[in-house]
């Protein structure tokens, strides 16, 4: 482990703790060699209707939920944020 995930855990450790919380599952839930889940039958079935299109059907959840940006920027432009060209 390195400096940062020690101190880290330390902390963790002092909250729960402090709080009355079981510290015994700590070195089990940030073990580094812990087995990760396997993905590759993860899908997105059922989320569109049959014979739909997967893209309409995702930007068409994005808008009932008001989280559809029609601002046409870019993920770029989200991450880094917007620059001016002067």
């Amino acid at each position: 482990m390195t400096i940062e995930s020690d101190q880290a855990k330390q902390v963790l450790r002092s909250v729960w703790e402090s709080q009355g919380d079981p510290v015994a599952e700590l070195d089990e839930e940030c073990n580094p060699n812990r087995v990760c889940r396997n993905m590759k039958e993860v899908t997105f079935d059922g989320f569109a209707p049959e014979g739909s299109d997967l893209k309409s059907a995702w930007r068409q959840k994005l808008e009932r939920e008001g989280k559809l940006s029609t601002s046409g920027g870019s993920i770029r432009d989200l991450v880094l944020g917007t620059t001016q060209n002067n």
